[in-house]
């Protein structure tokens, strides 16, 4: 027989046990976690409805295999699926991801938290749907908040994306942590739950990049979210854990996936990832892109202004940061919408072209103008160093882009600077308007006007959403 069969009295990896700790303990009193928090469920489900636009989102949705619905099931929303909580969260975090739209968190790792809503919203319906369980929306918001902070506190000082391991790993680990809680695990249960999510294969980032960028990073989060669910169902049965799933000498996750080298941490669990997430309000595109593009839009109307058009620029210089070019700098063909949304040089192009970047422009119809690649081949990105630090510098988290456009005649139009995104929290006064308006457009895509006034005078007012319980809210949501 192995020797290297587990004994149950080894002790968990503390990197799970501090998870499970937070998970367990952790009270949260910050009013601008759960006031963010407010904001982000709203704009979240809007970022799903949006996607419901799409047959190649929808093509996935719906059971695992025709007719099978679950009575008293998660309902999804926008739709008239009732699922199983598994497939009930790959719907819904598949919905969320699909457009680049919803929220996101830029450090060692990048990141969108708000993926974990699918396993959250699912696991919440089914349980107040089939238990004694009674969730509110606040019980979300809470979830919502931890499994931010798991995602975004590892993702602070460790970089999956340099071993060539894409982010929803954490989206797994945070997701099964918090509905492992959700579904009334023991702590033991929790620990084995949470080590199961890192003894998995984990997702690989082939189709974020050149050559194979394709559609699966939309659902990744989606099928993340759901085997989340999974595990903790397994968990909850009481299949065992294995507590050195980290650590464990040539076998852990460590000495297999991370070149042997332990997690840093640069501060504890609590309310910071939430507090400090940033929204993409404006434009459907990748995060590292958000100020250049805003900088392209300004620099349109200049344009104009000017009597110049995309056919008088010689050249497009950005001042950016060094996450930015290893993610989004592209040159040569950009084969779909999920190549187009993480190449810098094509977000940049559309608004100084036609003044807009919308989730449509990322479409073959919009793609195959000449004009978008022609300009992308002038486009240059250059790495600025205090940009880079100021990115990585906690007190400041900044994502700036500087653009500069020269014309054949030798005129120049910038430099445009933007340090931080209107979805930034240093610019909360300014972006929460527009992001409740991207949340009533994206109701108006689905509901009748009747049903988009009552969903949004509940979801505005705080105090009456908070106390909804979650199956009678996601009656509201589904068709």
């Amino acid at each position: 027989m192995s020797s290297n069969i587990t004994k149950s009295n080894q002790p968990y990896d503390q990197e799970i046990i501090d998870i499970v700790d937070y998970v367990e303990n952790y009270e949260i009193k910050s009013p601008v976690a759960y006031e963010t928090a407010w904001n982000c469920f709203m704009d979240t489900l809007g970022c799903g409805l949006e996607a419901l636009e799409y047959e190649a989102c929808t093509k996935l949705l719906g059971p695992v295999v025709k007719g099978a619905n679950l009575e008293n099931g998660v309902k999804v929303p926008g739709t008239n699926y009732v699922l199983d909580p598994v497939q009930g969260a790959f719907n819904i975090g598949a919905m969320i991801r699909w457009l680049d739209f919803n929220d996101t968190w830029l450090a060692a790792e990048w990141g969108h938290p708000s993926d974990n809503l699918g396993a959250i919203l699912a696991t919440a319906d089914w349980l107040s749907r089939t238990t004694d369980k009674r969730f509110t929306i606040k019980d979300v918001l809470t979830a919502m908040i931890k499994a931010h902070e798991i995602q975004g506190c590892i993702a602070l000082e460790n970089s999956f994306n340099k071993v060539g391991l894409d982010h929803v790993i954490l989206v797994k680990v945070a997701s099964t942590a918090v509905v492992a809680q959700m579904m009334g695990l023991t702590r033991d249960q929790m620990l084995a739950a949470v080590s199961l999510a890192w003894v998995d294969g984990q997702s690989l980032r082939t189709y974020r990049h050149f050559p194979n960028a394709g559609s699966r990073k939309s659902w990744a989060a989606g099928d993340a979210t759901s085997r989340a669910v999974r595990l903790a169902l397994m968990a909850k049965t009481g299949e065992m854990g294995y507590p050195s799933a980290l650590t464990a000498k040539t076998w852990g996750f460590y000495d297999v996936s991370f070149k042997g080298i332990a997690f840093k941490f640069q501060r504890p669990y609590g309310t910071y990832v939430m507090e400090n997430i940033l929204f993409k309000i404006s434009f459907p595109a990748e995060f590292h892109s958000q100020t250049a593009v805003e900088a392209a839009m300004t620099l349109h109307a200049a344009m104009i202004a000017a009597g110049k058009t995309q056919a008088d620029i010689k050249k497009v210089t950005i001042r950016t940061h060094e996450a930015c070019i290893r993610i989004i700098d592209k040159k040569g063909p950009l084969n779909n919408p999920a190549d187009r949304d993480h190449c810098i040089q094509y977000m940049v192009a559309m608004p100084l072209i036609f003044g807009r970047l919308t989730a449509r422009d990322y479409e073959d119809n919009i793609a195959s103008d000449s004009r978008i690649d022609a300009l992308r081949e002038k486009i240059i990105c250059v790495e600025d160093a205090s940009f880079t630090a100021d990115y990585h510098d906690p007190t400041k988290r900044s994502i700036a882009n500087a653009l500069t456009v020269e014309f054949n005649d030798g005129s120049i139009l910038g430099e445009e600077v933007v340090e931080y995104p209107i979805g930034h929290a240093r610019r909360r006064t300014a972006g929460i308007p527009l992001l409740i308006e991207k949340y009533k457009v994206n109701l108006a895509r689905i509901f009748d006007k009747p049903r988009q006034e009552k969903i949004l005078s509940l979801s505005l007012d705080y105090e009456g959403l908070i106390t909804t319980p979650v199956n009678e809210f996601m009656d509201l949501m589904a068709l």
